[in-house]
């Protein structure tokens, strides 16, 4: 099972069809599903949140602005590794205040889509994209570039 925990629920309509329209692409290869946590203005309370989800057994990856740069073939073969070790990926992108060290030092992996800023529901959608990507990437699949 792949999880997105994410912070905030999705206000614009287009944003929420592409999310559908690219999991429902995405459960073709894999059980995926998303999990919307409450926002706060107070990190210790979406940190509270977010430790419920993080799993001792699956691989936990936090979505950081800071961290290690992956292509999209990265993530496949990163995708792929993990889901046959673990089983289970769980893939945090934190609110817009971030996330407290706790929860950085308790994810496997930090990664980044770059330097730049982008809205929580545009960067699910990317997500979510690049996740898709993945799986078509790991079947040999044609995919556009």
């Amino acid at each position: 099972m792949i999880r997105i925990i994410a912070l905030g629920k999705i206000k614009e309509k287009y944003l929420e069809e592409g999310i559908k329209d690219y999991l429902k692409r995405i459960n073709k290869y894999h059980r995926i599903e998303i999990i919307e946590l409450k926002d706060d203005v107070d990190i210790l309370k979406e940190e509270k949140q977010i430790l419920k989800y993080l799993d001792k057994e699956g691989y936990n990856i936090l979505m950081d602005i800071n961290a290690e740069q992956l292509s999209s073939v990265d993530i496949a073969h990163l995708t792929s590794q993990k889901l046959m070790k673990y089983g289970n990926i769980n893939i945090i992108i934190g609110g817009s205040n971030g996330v407290t060290d706790i929860i950085k030092n308790k994810v496997d992996q930090r990664i980044s889509f770059g330097l730049i800023t982008m809205p929580h529901g545009l960067f699910r959608l990317v997500l979510l994209e690049q996740i898709y990507r993945a799986f078509k990437i790991n079947n040999n699949e044609s995919y556009h570039k």
